[in-house]
């Protein structure tokens, strides 16, 4: 699975790391990723979700492998598989688009309507050593399909709670999306996010992966949900919004 050798782990970066655990059993791991932790490829010497799990490693030496990823800002259900099979399983589903994810988004005004899909192509662009993506016409080269619903769950003067789902799994997906509506997500410095709702700061990203639903390696479906953190909440709870 992995060629380097584990990270050094601190018992408090233990510690956290198992109390992220919402659902566990002989398949999988699902965690509440923190605001602000990068799940791979993170800067060196900085520890990501995808080090962590070294926490779970078995005496043989292996240990579970995350199946998808969340942006560093983004909250929520996160997926690993503790065996190869099931990665492999789980890896397929992803492929097939068999998993649906759940987000909840705050943004500075509901949108109109209320409730949609968005079929909007979108392009990477690298600049440097970032990386972003654009709204695309469906002709240009590189330009890849990309489906999103969205939907209102409530709104007041100072903005709206909103639920999203990505129907394809592009990156900064939903982000884009709902900027293209004119609609981006508070604290979305890079998409032209609002930095403030209702005379307070937005911290960071207000998006949080609250649900996922997979076919399980058993069989079946299950279903891992988890509620959004006290930032996120705190900030709907300002502009008006219950969670």
């Amino acid at each position: 699975m992995r060629t380097r050798p584990p990270p050094e782990l601190t018992p408090e970066e233990i510690a956290a790391v198992r109390s992220w655990v919402i659902f566990e059993d002989a398949h999988i791991i699902a965690f509440d990723k923190p605001s602000g932790l990068t799940s791979q490829g993170g800067v060196r010497h900085v520890h990501t979700l995808d080090d962590l799990i070294w926490a779970f490693a078995r005496s043989n030496g292996k240990r579970p492998e995350l199946v998808h990823r969340l942006d560093r800002d983004t909250s929520g259900v996160i997926l690993a598989a503790k065996t190869k099979p099931a990665a492999g399983y789980l890896g397929k589903a992803i492929q097939a688009r068999k998993l649906t994810k759940t987000y909840l988004a705050l943004v500075s005004a509901a949108p109109e309507p209320r409730a949609g899909k968005i079929e909007t192509p979108l392009l990477r662009v690298e600049v440097g050593r970032e990386s972003s993506m654009r709204v695309a016409s469906a002709e240009e080269p590189g330009a890849q399909a990309s489906t999103s619903r969205y939907r209102t769950l409530t709104e007041s003067p100072d903005g709206a709670l909103v639920e999203l789902e990505p129907l394809t799994g592009r990156m900064h997906q939903l982000r884009v999306h709902m900027a293209s509506i004119g609609r981006p997500l508070i604290g979305d410095v890079k998409y032209g996010g609002a930095l403030t709702a209702a005379g307070r700061g937005a911290g960071r990203l207000m998006l949080h992966a609250a649900s996922l639903d997979f076919p399980h390696p058993d069989g079946g479906r299950k279903v891992v949900s988890v509620g959004p953190p006290e930032d996120f909440r705190a900030l709907a709870a300002a502009m008006g919004l219950e969670v």
